[in-house]
């Protein structure tokens, strides 16, 4: 572009302006001519033209002085609208083309319209079954009124009014039908404006042939009638001189419910649509049942007698009362006064209602009372146990019992015990007393049953005191108790693990023999009299002497020492062992079973005692026994050769008589001599040479036995040719002993 020529430019520009002339050279259409306007509708005035040539659309003015409305419109005819009713416009118009628009119509091509009146605006009723009353406001301009009313569905006569008013009232027309109202004014010239048109229905009629049944125990009542024409609703009232109740339905019954019971209602029936309500209908009269007795008083006078009183009630015209035990049993009573009277029976409640009867029914269910009679007394009742300070009784459940109260009285002296279960346990009473033991039943409703009828019962006897416990020489007891029982027996009882021993007496001592040595007993005395046996009285312990050993014996072990011997004796812990004789007496005290006494004279006659005593220090005297101490010794005892083969013991003899004997103990035999009686020697005649022997010189005791326990020398015998010898050993020197 650039590059072009200007001469070019110009040329384009030059060739624009040329069109512009052409256009402007052309001319708008002519201004129409009007040729009437005339007004249909109070709003608008309708406008009739000629046509112009290249008109595309007409611009109509309408101008009443303070305002002007325009509307542009494609052709003829047009409507201007928007317009003031009643009001005269002046109306112009303006063609409008592809040049341009043309001048308005001049003042004197120009043409007047004025619109018609306004319709009335109208307000209908239906003041009655059979009318319709119809009003409207005045019109401007107006000098008269057309009402016209029909069927809304076009079926029978139309009725037409003409008037100067502002209300109008139609008529003998149909209950419950719909109707069109039309209605217009018009000015002085007899123009009509507007009419104005709606619907109106009348009001139905009261309903008719009304019905009512009566649901005594809803307190409810239903009511129904013959539908009225027309009715969309109805409404059922029911008044009395304290309430009123209602209810509305569509339909042709309706229930009215939450009635009072006594009252008389009156009840009618009105129906309504969208033009009102109808008169209500001819009352009907509704009487209730009678309300449930009140003030119910319940007496039990004398007991096993209820009688049951209430106060009168309005509409009741008798009463029945029903009594139901809690068994389920129930009985009534029909009367026309306020008061029955009924059985009753212990420890039952008993559930007592009053109805009200009229010609409506029974009467709605009042407070059910109730009555709990007094529980029954307890008849059965049996002695579980009866001890020093404890009385177990138990009995059957009786009818009506919550709770068992036992009381057990004696003198200033009360025991309670209260419990649910048919059973008691009096503790803490006084042994060997009479009680007054009741048990009563008690209810929470009622309390205590009083006149339960009284036990009486002894305790059983108190337990006896042991005072002290003797004993005598031949294993017998002597048992003394001290008691405050009346009538009482009394049993002492010595337990051990050696066996059971027994005595009885009525008075305060018995006595029991017979008791083993050396066993430990547990008294105890029991008391017992026909109300039962005591508790044991505290026992006391009892330790017999203990038991002699047996066995006693006695073996001398050396010239000074005996050994006294004994079995074990039972429960005896030490002994006491004494040998006594008219030089002296030696003891021993030990808790074996043998002990050795020294200090012995030979050749004395002693007496060996023994005791046995107890961890306790009981003594039993037991075994006494003599016993002769042997022999002394002998002293000097020599050896003596006699001839070639022979030896003779010769030996010093002890006081008094005894016998001995003599034994050579050598590794080629034994060799023994006893001397003749009175002889204090004795002869070996046959002896081996050439040997160590061992002699030893004893006493002989009576039974023959003989004694070791006195000294041994040794001897050696040697062969020197055909000639004995011997040598004394004694300690580290030798001695050859030669024929004597």
């Amino acid at each position: 572009m650039a590059g072009r020529p200007k001469k070019s430019l110009s040329v384009i520009g030059f060739t624009l302006l040329c069109l512009t002339t052409v256009i402007s050279s052309k001319t708008a259409p002519e201004t129409p001519t009007i040729d009437q306007a005339y007004s249909k509708i109070s709003n608008s005035i309708t406008v009739e033209w000629t046509t112009v040539p290249g008109a595309t659309s007409y611009l109509l003015t309408a101008e009443d002085g303070d305002t002007v409305i325009e509307t542009t419109v494609a052709s003829s005819p047009g409507t201007v609208t928007g317009l003031k009713a009643a009001t005269l416009y002046q109306i112009t118009i303006r063609s409008i083309g592809a040049s341009g628009q043309s001048d308005a119509s001049s003042p004197k091509l120009a043409k007047t319209g004025k619109t018609v009146l306004a319709a009335p605006i109208l307000e209908v009723g239906s003041p009655s079954p059979d009318s319709i009353l119809v009003r409207w406001d005045a019109v401007y301009m107006a000098i008269g009124f057309s009402v016209s009313v029909m069927r809304a569905n076009g079926l029978g006569r139309i009725w037409k009014e003409n008037t100067t008013n502002t209300s109008l009232t139609f008529s003998s027309l149909d209950a419950g039908t719909l109707y069109t109202i039309k209605a217009y004014a018009w000015n002085a010239n007899g123009i009509p404006g507007d009419d104005s048109t709606c619907n109106q229905r009348t009001s139905p009629r009261a309903p008719a042939n009304i019905q009512v049944v009566f649901d005594s125990g809803a307190l409810k009542a239903s009511v129904s009638w013959t539908p009225t024409e027309g009715a969309f609703n109805y409404t059922v009232m029911a008044s009395s001189d304290s309430s009123q109740r209602s209810c509305s339905t569509a339909l042709s019954s309706c229930s009215l419910g939450s009635l009072q019971c006594g009252t008389e209602y009156l009840i009618s029936v009105s129906a309504s649509n969208d033009a009102g309500s109808s008169r209500s209908s001819s009352a009907v009269t509704l009487k209730t049942v009678a309300c449930a007795p009140g003030r119910v008083t319940i007496q039990e006078d004398p007991p096993g007698h209820l009688s049951v009183a209430w106060s009168n009630v309005e509409l009741g015209d008798y009463y029945v009362a029903f009594v139901k035990s809690d068994d389920g049993l129930e009985v009534h009573c029909n009367t026309s006064l306020p008061q029955c009277t009924f059985l009753s029976e212990c420890g039952f409640t008993y559930f007592i209602s009053v109805f009200a009867y009229n010609k409506a029914g029974q009467s709605p269910l009042g407070d059910v009372f109730n009555y709990t009679t007094a529980p029954c007394c307890p008849n059965d009742i049996s002695w579980v146990l009866v001890s020093s300070d404890r009385v177990e009784i138990a009995w059957s459940p009786v009818r009506g019992a919550e709770l068992y109260e036992t009381k057990a009285i004696a003198g200033y002296s009360v025991v309670e015990c209260n419990d649910p279960a048919p059973a008691c346990t009096l503790s803490a009473l006084d042994c060997d007393t009479k009680y007054n033991i009741t048990v009563y039943s008690f209810s929470e409703v009622r309390g205590s049953n009083l006149s339960c009828s009284s036990h009486y019962i002894t305790t059983a006897p108190c337990s006896p005191e042991i005072k002290n416990i003797s004993k005598d020489a031949f294993s017998t007891i002597n048992v003394h108790w001290r008691s405050t029982n009346e009538g009482a027996t009394y049993t002492v009882t010595a337990q051990g693990q050696k066996g059971l021993f027994r005595c009885s007496s009525a008075g305060e001592t018995c006595m029991i023999g017979g008791l083993p040595c050396g066993s430990v007993f547990s008294v105890t005395a029991v008391a017992e009299t026909q109300a039962g046996k005591s508790l044991p009285s505290y026992s006391v312990p009892l330790e017999t002497e203990p038991c002699c050993p047996a066995g006693l014996t006695a073996a001398q072990v050396s010239q000074s020492l005996i050994n006294v011997s004994w079995t074990v004796g039972t429960a005896a812990q030490t002994y006491v062992a004494v040998l006594e004789s008219h030089i002296g007496q030696s003891k021993c005290h030990t808790h074996q079973n043998h002990c050795l006494l020294g200090c012995v004279a030979c050749g004395i006659n002693y007496t060996v005692a023994l005791k046995a005593i107890s961890p306790t220090g009981l003594t039993a005297d037991c075994a006494h026994r003599s016993y002769s101490s042997s022999a002394c010794c002998p002293l000097g005892v020599k050896l003596y050769r006699l001839g070639p083969n022979g030896i003779r013991i010769y030996w010093q003899a002890s006081r008094g008589s005894a016998n001995y004997s003599t034994d050579l103990y050598g590794s080629k035999g034994i060799f023994t001599c006893a001397p003749s009686a009175g002889l204090s020697f004795c002869d070996v005649t046959d002896i081996p040479c050439g040997d160590v022997y061992t002699v030893m010189v004893s006493p002989v005791t009576e039974t023959g036995l003989k004694l070791t326990f006195c000294p041994k020398k040794i001897y050696s015998v040697t062969c020197s040719g055909s000639t004995l010898g011997m040598v004394i050993y004694r300690g580290k020197r030798n001695e050859t002993v030669g024929p004597r």
